[in-house]
Order: structure tokens, then sequence, then C-alpha cells
């Protein structure tokens, strides 16, 4: 992926309501707290509680959703709401786009007026985003573009993602946290890096907002996603990238890592968010 993966999984900053963004829970206002406590405190926004519609019924939208996700492939979505030279110019950029990825994705062209597309329409929060708009949907349901009014065809062309990007995107997006950890059998440290991500994911105060997710940083499909986290893919010694929604990367280690250290930078990123830290780029301090 060409552009900025990591600062811009918030594709709400681009189109209006798409994701929203999900605060960060207060770590220490959540001690002693069973799971469904945590989850109602106010660092958890109404988006991330509410599950997400499913892409079953009627519409062109729901189809290629379905579609897609049964073959493995990616879901393209055209969304318009009035003819216009500007609809029509845009879209004869995404058809073109189309034919050269036929084999990897399913196409729709949708009228968010027509009411069979409602189901999509909502569960994209499409109601005031700027048309013409064209959404990206990996198999797994994250959405790995969001393309408003304009855009070309190496826009589109260019938005697939990786296995991890895929996986950490979709995370994010539910409103839950990713502990990255890139590592193989030739890098060093691994067991101390894991030691502290996996008693930070198995403590029941953040176990179900918590995904571990694995990067072999030898597999050159991952390149992209590395540079975009600025993670060198010849490091010699366990990275852990701890990142939080809408998509920021809230801290960074090198070899060992431990639960408090973990719980601690949640904290921070928490705390900045109730002094105003949170924005476009996600919740947690600012680089």
């Amino acid at each position: 992926m060409n552009r900025n993966t990591v600062v811009g999984l918030a594709i709400a900053t681009t189109v209006a309501g798409l994701l929203g963004a999900v605060t960060l829970l207060d770590g220490s206002a959540s001690q002693g707290k069973s799971e469904e406590e945590v989850r109602s405190l106010p660092g958890f926004a109404e988006k991330a509680k509410k599950p997400r519609q499913t892409s079953d019924g009627a519409g062109k939208g729901a189809d290629a959703l379905s579609k897609a996700a049964q073959a493995n492939k990616y879901a393209f979505l055209f969304f318009w709401k009035t003819e216009s030279e500007e609809t029509e110019r845009m879209e004869a950029v995404f058809e073109s786009a189309m034919k050269k990825i036929a084999d990897r994705a399913f196409a729709a062209r949708i009228n968010v007026g027509e009411s069979e597309e409602a189901s999509v329409v909502d569960r994209f929060d499409l109601s005031r985003a700027p048309m013409p708009l064209v959404l990206v949907i990996a198999p797994n349901g994250a959405i790995m573009g969001g393309f408003p009014q304009k855009f070309s065809k190496e826009d589109l062309t260019n938005a697939f993602g990786s296995p991890c990007t895929e996986q950490t995107m979709k995370t994010l997006q539910d409103g839950n946290l990713v502990l990255l950890c890139v590592q193989n059998k030739s890098t060093k440290a691994n067991d101390e890096a894991m030691k502290g991500v996996r008693d930070f994911a198995s403590d029941p105060r953040y176990s179900a907002a918590t995904k571990i997710v694995t990067l072999d940083p030898s597999d050159t499909a991952e390149l992209n996603f590395l540079s975009d986290l600025k993670i060198d893919p010849l490091t010699t010694e366990a990275v852990t990238a701890f990142l939080a929604p809408p998509g920021s990367v809230i801290a960074e280690f090198k070899g060992a890592t431990s639960k408090d250290e973990l719980i601690s930078v949640l904290q921070k990123a928490s705390t900045a968010c109730g002094a105003g830290g949170c924005g476009p780029g996600g919740c947690g301090p600012k680089k």
C-alpha cells in the first residue's frame, strides 16, 4: 500500500462518520473491573461496542461483499448519489481500475438512495459521506481504503494490503488494541518480547479488547506494512508495536516487554486522549 497505512487507518478523517474515533480505556480506572465493566467505561466509544451489521440481504453491495468474502477476494464498492459529470468521470476511473484487477476483486456500483442498498449504506454509515466514494473491503471485512470524490486508477489498484495489514486494520476498526509482534527464528529475545505481550493480553481487564498479531520480518509480502511502521525488515531483535484505534502506534519496543510497561503506555495514551490528544491520527501521544 502506497499511503501511510498506520496513520491512515482512520479512514473517517476523510469519510464523514465512516469509522468514528475510538478512544482508549483508562487502565488506571479499570483496576479490579470485569471485562463488561471495562468495555462500559467512557474510554470505549459507542462505535466500538456496537456490533457490525452483516452484509446479508438484497442489493448489489451486499452481494459483492458476500461473494468477495466467500472467494477470499476484495470488494470494491462505488457509491454515488446523483448523476453528474463528476460521477461519470470517477465511474470511468473506477471501471478502468476494475478491469485491471478483475481476477482479485468483486466490484459493485451502488446508488445510496436505493432502498435495497440500505444495509450496506447503514453498515458503513455513509448517509453524510461525500460522493462519489469508493470503499475497498478486504475478505475479512477490514476497510482497506476510502476514496471520496476524486481518486486515480493507481489509488484503487494499490489499495490491496498484506495479510497482517488486513488483520491489524480489522482489529483496530472493531475498536480493539493490537500487539504486533515482529519476529522469526532469526530474531533475538523472542520469548522475552512475548512475555509481556501474553501477560497483558491474558489480563481479564484487557483480554477481550486485545489481539496479538505475529509478523515475520522476512516475509516480503509485509514489506510495505513494515515500512509504514518504520520497522527494519532486517531487524536482528524482536520488535513489538502497540497500536490503538483508530490507527496510532502508541509505543514500540525492541527486545523484552513487560505487562506493567504496556499498561503504563496505555494509561499515558489514555491521559493524552483526556487532555485533547485524540485526533485524526488516533488516540495517544503525538510524535
